[in-house]
């Protein structure tokens, strides 16, 4: 008979994005109940968690040197989204030398770390060196986010099929077919809303999941309703960058103003892609208008 999984609650936390809930469910796993692979791979949700939570020194204060590789790694990408400029270089450039150490440059979680950080720079081929071969569903997940990002969506549908042969039920499954559907859209729309619906049915409401249900709104017309939903995400986390971006969006098509939830994206995320392309629009207007004056 096979082994219970101790984590499969806490990857699951973490998966919808309930951060929060997965740092509890770490501290409530029997230690002793678990392997050294395992007590690894808890330590590493456990610190990824609270980076997505914006605590990044904490993380960074308590992964000593002396830490395994996959957590050494986790503290890189804490190191590189903290915000300074300095910590990004210096954490791509310690990233570059442990890859490079053959002796742990296949570590999964270094890999996953890697992909990320890497997504995070649209270095989308050196992101893709590193997590083209899979190896677990994570890995597999980052994949078709990449290939997304790189508009290339029939990359993206063969990593998904790739997942559904291995575990069509898991979560990173459903969320990644949904990511796919909403890039597709038409038809897929609605799929992509049932996929929401049935994982806001299981888990609580997250960001991730009110998101990804707003989006399938906005994408149906429905912007009242996204609307709704994303003010329900605002109010779990006042600071989740997807939700002032897409409030962003929902508000104008609502013609109402935007520039309150625009100002707190910037402040939270001045990298966030709607950020960058309103200020690009923004300095083609300044230039078209001097050369009309």
């Amino acid at each position: 008979m096979a082994s219970p999984d101790h984590l499969f609650g806490l990857r699951n936390s973490f998966y919808i994005g309930a951060y929060h809930a997965a740092i509890t469910s770490s501290q409530s796993v029997p230690a002793h109940a678990l392997s050294p692979d395992d007590l690894l791979e808890r330590d590493a949700l456990l610190y990824r968690s609270y980076i997505a939570i914006g605590s990044h020194q904490l993380v960074i204060g308590e992964i000593g040197p002396g830490a395994a590789t996959a957590l050494q790694a986790v503290k890189l990408l804490a190191a590189y989204l903290s915000g300074d400029t300095g910590n990004r270089e210096s954490a791509v450039s310690r990233l570059r030398e442990l890859l490079s150490d053959a002796a742990i440059g296949s570590n999964p979680i270094l890999r996953l770390m890697a992909g990320t950080i890497f997504m995070h720079e649209r270095d989308y081929a050196e992101a893709l060196k590193h997590t083209h071969s899979g190896g677990n569903m994570e890995l597999l997940a980052l994949n078709v986010q990449i290939y997304l990002q790189m508009h290339r969506a029939d990359h993206a549908e063969k990593q998904l099929r790739v997942m559904q042969q291995l575990d069509e039920d898991h979560t990173l499954t459903q969320l990644a077919n949904a990511w796919v559907d909403l890039v597709m859209g038409g038809s897929k729309i609605q799929e992509a809303h049932l996929i929401f619906q049935d994982l806001s049915e299981k888990y609580p409401p997250t960001c991730t999941i009110l998101n990804g249900k707003a989006l399938c709104s906005m994408h149906m017309g429905n912007f009242e309703d996204a609307e709704g939903l994303l003010l329900e995400s605002l109010n779990k986390d006042a600071k989740d960058a997807e939700t002032l971006a897409n409030l962003t969006v929902c508000s104008l098509n609502l013609g109402k103003p935007a520039t309150r939830y625009l100002n707190q994206l910037k402040l939270v995320n001045p990298e966030h892609t709607l950020v960058k392309r309103t200020s690009s629009a923004a300095d083609s207007f300044d230039r078209a208008c001097q050369a009309m004056a």
